[in-house]
Order: structure tokens, then C-alpha cells, then sequence
């Protein structure tokens, strides 16, 4: 097995009220609704919640890793998470990242508008040599990258908001 790992960073300013879109990120079941290729998020304690990825082609490969992440919370500001399986079990995936939320002045007509950042790292061991690294890490970026327009696509859908409205 060896490991690969691809990294996104995203900013966008969403006109929304901070509060709106931490309730989105910290409900499980919501959250995974958004996230595309995403199956289901369970929260299996206060601290842990379990990851379950639909079907996706890697390499040539089809997987659809489970993860744990412990997850931290410092509402209504920022949700880091990081891939922590529970003690005995062998998770071949795993993210690192965070989401960072910060209200800013009111639009000109009010409206409540939040800076709104977030940072991944996927990490997934496939059973492919390390010479593979440059096409598997690549695809996992493109992967990502689609994930992260579809997903901000659909939070916005969530909050009621018309789609393109972050800038």
C-alpha cells in the first residue's frame, strides 16, 4: 500500500449570517447531504464522527473509504477535524482540515455576510506502487476540486441563497 495525499484551500464570502452556516457544517446527516461523493457522515460520540464515501474511481481502482475524524469545534468560528480511527481499526483514508467562519460588516442592504475559509488534505492508501504518485495525486486534486464547487453550490441551495452568490 502506499499513501497519497491531495490538498485544497477555498475562500468565499457568503451572504448569510455566520450562525446560518455553522448549524449546515455541524450537523452531520446535513453536511453530508452537500458534499458530493459523500454517502453519509455519523456522529458516533461528542468528539468522533464516522465518514462514509460513496463509490469513486481512482488510478482505475473503485473505492468508497469509511474514516473517523475527531472533530473540534470552537463555535461559531472554526470546525478542525483529523483523521482519528478508533484504537484496533485500520482506516486506509483519512482528511485533515478545517473550516474557519468570520461575520463581517453588513452589506450595504444589510445583509449579513460571513468570510468563510476551509482546508483539506486527503489522504488515501491504495494498493498501487509509489510511481503512481503523480497520476493518482493529480486525479485526487480534479476529484477535490469538483467536490469543492459542487459542494459550495449546494450550501448555498442550503442557506436559500441563488447560485454564484459567493464571491
Amino acid at each position: 500500500m502506499t499513501a497519497f495525499t491531495a490538498s485544497r484551500e477555498a475562500h468565499a464570502v457568503v451572504d448569510a449570517p455566520r450562525e446560518a452556516i455553522w448549524a449546515v457544517l455541524t450537523d452531520p446527516p446535513r453536511l453530508a447531504s452537500l458534499v458530493p461523493f459523500l454517502r453519509t457522515i455519523e456522529a458516533v460520540d461528542e468528539h468522533h464522527w464516522r465518514w462514509e464515501m460513496s463509490g469513486l474511481k481512482v488510478a482505475g481502482l473503485d473505492i468508497a473509504p469509511t474514516f473517523t475524524e475527531r472533530m473540534e469545534l470552537t463555535p461559531p468560528e472554526r470546525l478542525e477535524f483529523h483523521h482519528e480511527p478508533p484504537a484496533g481499526v485500520t482506516e486506509r483514508a483519512g482528511v485533515t482540515g478545517w473550516y474557519e467562519l468570520t461575520a463581517l460588516e453588513p452589506a450595504a442592504d444589510g445583509t449579513e455576510r460571513t468570510a468563510l475559509a476551509t482546508g483539506l488534505d486527503i489522504t488515501v492508501e491504495l494498493p498501487l506502487p509509489g510511481l503512481a504518485r503523480r497520476t493518482v495525486e493529480t486525479t485526487m486534486r480534479g476529484v477535490i476540486a469538483q467536490m469543492g464547487d459542487r459542494f459550495a453550490a449546494n450550501l448555498l441551495r442550503e442557506l436559500g441563497l441563488p447560485p454564484g452568490s459567493a464571491a
